[in-house]
């Protein structure tokens, strides 16, 4: 008897399709694309062993094994599945659905309330560009910081233009760190992020641009990097970065990514 296939099932395979081509990207982002060939292969077997050939003692083993094979998958995997979740929620899509609900008076209100936060930081990017000072600068979004905050020394101050500049002075203490804002006040200094291991970052970027890649990747937040050796502003957020840029450009991508 011929089974039937209707435009149900040509859905289901172009979803399956889509998912697999989903998963195969954030493997191969995160270099683990030998683990996914290899859980792949492991799949097919298992459905021609139990399905086709229908071995049954065969198939009961491999059916074990996948029951505990899920459990092992997400401990392993938890960091790149947190990823996945995260950037579904991020989707320009699902964002524009949150915006509709968003009135355009509290839209406006929010925008000039926010020039007080980036005009600051704006400036002391200028200046410490201007000087070739170092630094690294992390705007918290969504997604919460409190355990990077809790890396570095508290501060919980207005933001200041002094302020910054003087935390990422070449002799002060704090200059290596990373400042974390968050709320729209300087929480934190001298915070630890996590270094990416991205083999496509230029190599000619230093350790605070892989630490501003890396908390990118793994959060919401919008890093700010000044460049040591070349006084060079750029911007890190959602695992891209922004090099080379001007302080009106760096004022409008705030502006616009904040409000």
């Amino acid at each position: 008897m011929f089974f039937e296939f209707g435009i149900k099932d040509v859905i289901d395979i172009v979803l399956v399709a889509l998912m697999l081509y989903y998963i195969y990207r954030l493997m191969r982002e995160s270099r683990s694309l030998n683990v996914f060939m290899g859980i792949l292969i492991f799949v097919i077997t298992w459905l021609f062993v139990s399905q086709v050939l229908q071995m049954r003692l065969l198939g009961s083993i491999f059916d074990k094994l996948v029951s505990v094979g899920v459990i092992a998958l997400i401990v392993l995997f938890q960091d790149d599945i947190r990823k996945f979740l995260y950037n579904l929620g991020a989707h320009r899509r699902v964002k524009a659905i949150k915006k509709f609900f968003v009135k355009e008076k509290d839209k406006e209100k929010s925008r000039r309330g926010l020039m007080v936060m980036v005009i600051p930081i704006v400036m002391a990017v200028i200046n410490m560009s201007k000087g070739k000072v170092g630094a690294l600068i992390v705007i918290e979004r969504e997604n919460s910081l409190d355990d990077i905050i809790a890396t570095g020394d508290l501060i919980d101050a207005n933001i200041n233009q002094q302020l910054i500049e003087n935390i990422f002075f070449k002799n002060a203490p704090l200059h290596d760190g990373a400042m974390i804002i968050s709320k729209r006040r300087i929480k934190a200094a001298g915070c630890i992020l996590p270094v990416s291991h991205d083999l496509s970052i230029p190599k000619d970027l230093g350790l605070r641009h892989r630490a501003a890649m890396g908390i990118s990747q793994e959060s919401d937040a919008i890093s700010v990097i000044v460049s040591e050796e070349t006084g060079g502003i750029s911007v890190a957020m959602n695992g891209t970065f922004k090099l080379r840029m001007s302080a009106e450009e760096l004022e409008s991508f705030l502006t616009d990514e904040l409000t």
